[in-house]
This record gives C-alpha cells, sequence and structure tokens, in this order.
C-alpha cells in the first residue's frame, strides 16, 4: 500500500450537514489526531441541528472525539433535508468559518454523496477552501452510495472500538434507525481496513492534492 504523510496537522476543520455526521464519517480519524497531538485545534461547524436536543448531543460527542483538543464547535439551525433551498446561508456559514482559521485539514462530506445536503455542502467546501486537503468522509446509509475511495486512515482496534462505542453513547435519538448499530460501522470499517492492509480504517474521498516529492 502507497504511504504518503500529511506532515503534522495542528489545524483541522470538520464539517457535516447533521449532528453525528462527521462523527460517522471521520470520528476514528478525529481521536487518532487528537490522542497524537494533544491541544491540536479542531474548527467544527453543523448546519442543522441548532437549539435541539440534537445541538446538545453533538457538543457531547465532538468533545469526547477530539479529546484535548481546542475544539470550536458551530451548529446552525438550517432545516433538515433542505440544504439546496438555504444556499446562501450555508455558503456565508462557510465562508465565515474560512475567515477565522487556517486549516492544514478538511473533513467533509463526499461530492457524490446521494445525500442533498451531504451533497450541497461538500460543493461549498472547495469555494471557501480552495487550498487546503480535504478529505471527503463517507456515511453508510439505505441510499447505498458507498464507492471506491482513493485515501485511507487506518483505524488501531482499540480506536475502532471506541469510535463505535462513542457513537452509540452519544447519539441517542438516532439508536431507532435499522443502520445506526455495531455491526454497520465496525462492519465498514473494517471492509475498508482490508482495501488498505490495515484490522480497520476510514476511507476518504481527495478531489485534489499537491504533491511535493522532491521536499
Amino acid at each position: 500500500m502507497i504511504r504518503l504523510g500529511a506532515g503534522r496537522p495542528e489545524r483541522i476543520v470538520a464539517m457535516g450537514a447533521h449532528c453525528d455526521d462527521i462523527a460517522i464519517g471521520a470520528g476514528g480519524t478525529l481521536l487518532t489526531l487528537c490522542l497524537a497531538r494533544p491541544g491540536i485545534r479542531v474548527d467544527a461547524l453543523v448546519l442543522s441541528g441548532g437549539g435541539s436536543e440534537r445541538e446538545q448531543e453533538e457538543q457531547a460527542a465532538l468533545a469526547a472525539f477530539c479529546p484535548g483538543a481546542d475544539l470550536r464547535l458551530t451548529v446552525l439551525k438550517l432545516p433538515d433535508g433542505r440544504m439546496p433551498a438555504h444556499w446562501e446561508e450555508a455558503k456565508a456559514a462557510v465562508e465565515e468559518l474560512r475567515e477565522r482559521t487556517e486549516p492544514d485539514l478538511v473533513l467533509a462530506p463526499r461530492t457524490d454523496d446521494a445525500h442533498q445536503d451531504h451533497r450541497g455542502l461538500a460543493k461549498l467546501v472547495p469555494t471557501a477552501f480552495r487550498d487546503h486537503l480535504v478529505l471527503g468522509y463517507e456515511i453508510v446509509k439505505w441510499d447505498g452510495d458507498l464507492g471506491r475511495p482513493a485515501a485511507y486512515q487506518p483505524l488501531t482496534p482499540e480506536i475502532a472500538d471506541r469510535k463505535v462505542r462513542l457513537l452509540q453513547e452519544h447519539y441517542p435519538s438516532q439508536r431507532h434507525r435499522p443502520w445506526y448499530d455495531r455491526e454497520a460501522f465496525l462492519g465498514l470499517a473494517r471492509i475498508r481496513g482490508i482495501e488498505c492492509h490495515e484490522r480497520y480504517a476510514e476511507a476518504f474521498a481527495v478531489t485534489k492534492l499537491t504533491l511535493n516529492l522532491g521536499g
């Protein structure tokens, strides 16, 4: 497996259309980074769920997924499932986030995600974060839109188990969903691990990156 390092990121941006998107798509990666780099800054933006129980869940969850980090979370009140109709508000929020941070890494949904809210946010990201490493995370769901990812972050068995445990612990409002269970999350991590010769992994889409092979 070809391995390319991304240096030692000191600032991360994580974005989701809904509370729990970031944790589902990149929770293991956040745990890995934050445990390795105490004090790392994480700016998180979620477009919907503000003022509800879901915002409270997200605050507690991301604090657990980013141990020891300088976490700054913003949760907006855009209506779930209606992001395309609120394009201007979403774009303004992404641009405002860009103005206050210069991240080494951006975690966001994939541009080919079947959910309109995820896809809409993904298309906004490169309009503000034009010269940044953007990794598009995946979310297992009914639509069956999982593809062939280009990048992988290996997860230790301990991190993979911790991710699944935190998802179950911090998002009780989602436990009724038929796909929201340990088997689904750990199963996908196992499949992605097989693809990159590891036990477990999270997988990402990469639209564009610049190599520095002579540096």
